[in-house]
């Protein structure tokens, strides 16, 4: 039977994809929770019982929050009744902005600006709460610093009230700077990354005016806000006049991040509490630039062979209609070609796995340096590798596959205790011409067989396909 026949999706493998979303959902809703509970000094939810289930950060209010998981939510509602502070941890209706008294650790009270909201089931019956707030104790006695505070509450209820749906990291990251629009009364922000040789690259961006706050000469990465240390605003000027304030954010992935907002030419310069909420705006979007990124790295981790780099076979498959696709627009043919790496299990047996793991990695190169960036390579797996030639007929092909067939006699051959062992290509392709109805199973197939026909034939060879049938 063909190495590339596909069996039918069965109810197992159907279940396994659906558990691996609800897990993808649920860690990305873990995420979200870093993400919220950054700029707050209380993040929780409750459970149908009205117990913790999710407190940060660590310690929270003085509580370790060990102590707080599946503690009743009351324990830190000991005398706020007194101080007629409503309740957080029970709710019917979302709770914005309010001002609520809860017991520390030690016992004192402390008084939070906090938004919460009831949390529901598919029946719509509440079975808990979540909810965030920022520690205004000393603030409520400062008239200044409590100014400062409900605004920084404020922009964190509303991130609250536009992000608790958002799973995408991209989405997060648009939530978090229309919040920001508005709390800091700016005309655009952007998330900009400086790249090596000195050009910008723009991640994110809302509002308007983009393009002039971008061209002015004082956006990094110059040195005045290039050297600023992590999380401290700098100004600077647009040609037109705009009034630019930055911050670096830099994450794990990248050091040279900035978040940029201005406002129009005239408008009123940036104050020292527009400042403080930019600092803690910039942590918030770190995190989201940070989620991003481990997004888009374990998308690129389920399109690619762990041990090669290669793609995997369901990028391979996913991909190759749509270069099929492309080319019959282009009236050019292309070929696929089928590689099996021939005596892996001598190696494996003679040399362990160890060995037969390098050889995959170098036969992996081996198929890099013989393709061009617009062909595509996999391993399909264990020892059989695909590449799809773009715009090459099959003498192309022909040319490839036995500069392969000499190229692993040169560079495959393994030392072991036991001797070298020689590693060789058995390599079957078959072409596709333009305009073609065969689909692209039949391509596969025949591909695979031409394949069988090399190793049949003594292996070290290749064969390419018979003609497909009109």
């Amino acid at each position: 039977m063909s190495k590339s026949a596909h069996a039918p999706r069965t109810a197992s493998q159907q279940q396994a994809t659906a558990e691996h979303a609800v897990a993808a959902l649920l860690e990305s809703r873990a995420r979200w929770r870093d993400l919220a509970t950054l700029a707050a000094d209380l993040a929780f939810e409750t459970d149908a019982d009205g117990r913790f289930a999710f407190v940060a950060p660590d310690p929270a209010l003085g509580w370790p929050a060990g102590q707080l998981i599946g503690a009743p939510a009351e324990v830190l509602l000991g005398g706020a009744q007194a101080l007629g502070s409503p309740d957080p941890f029970h709710l019917d209706a979302p709770m914005r902005r309010q001002r609520v008294w809860l017991r520390r650790a030690d016992g004192t009270m402390a008084c939070l600006l906090l938004g919460a909201v009831p949390l529901l089931d598919r029946l719509g019956q509440v079975v808990g709460a979540r909810g965030m707030g920022i520690d205004i104790t000393e603030a409520s006695q400062q008239e200044d610093s409590l100014a400062a505070a409900l605004r920084r509450g404020a922009m964190v209820d509303h991130i609250l009230g536009q992000m608790r749906h958002e799973l995408l990291a991209h989405r997060m990251m648009e939530a978090t700077l229309a919040a920001m629009l508005g709390a800091l009364g700016a005309e655009g922000a952007a998330v900009i990354e400086a790249l090596p040789d000195g050009a910008m690259r723009l991640l994110h961006e809302a509002g308007s005016g983009t393009a002039a706050a971008l061209a002015a000469p004082t956006t990094p990465p110059p040195s005045p806000l290039a050297t600023a240390p992590a999380g401290t605003p700098r100004d600077s000027a647009a040609p037109d006049g705009r009034l630019l304030i930055a911050v670096a954010t830099p994450t794990r992935f990248s050091a040279g991040t900035f978040l940029l907002m201005w406002r129009p030419p005239g408008g009123r310069p940036w104050d020292e509490e527009e400042r403080r909420l930019l600092q803690s705006a910039a942590g918030i979007a770190r995190v989201a630039l940070e989620h991003e990124e481990i997004q888009h790295e374990m998308a690129r981790q389920a399109r690619t062979d762990p041990l090669t780099g290669l793609l995997n076979r369901r990028a391979f498959l996913e991909a190759l209609p749509r270069r099929i696709e492309r080319l019959d627009r282009e009236g050019a043919p292309g070929t696929l070609v089928y590689v099996d790496l021939d005596r892996l299990k001598l190696l494996n047996d003679t040399g362990g796995h160890e060995l037969g793991d390098a050889a995959l990695k170098r036969v992996a190169q081996v198929l890099r340096d013989s393709t061009r960036p617009s062909d595509l390579v996999a391993r399909l797996g264990g020892d059989e590798f695909a590449m799809w030639l773009d715009g090459a007929d099959r003498l192309t092909a022909a040319e490839r596959a036995d500069a392969l067939v000499r190229t692993a006699a040169g560079r495959l051959s393994i030392d072991t205790a036991d001797g070298p062992v020689s590693l060789g290509f058995s390599i079957g392709f078959a072409e596709r011409l333009p305009g073609s109805f065969e689909d692209q199973d039949g391509l596969l197939r025949r591909a695979d067989l031409a394949m069988y026909e090399a190793k049949r034939a003594g292996r070290g060879c290749w064969r390419a396909a018979v003609d497909a049938v009109a």
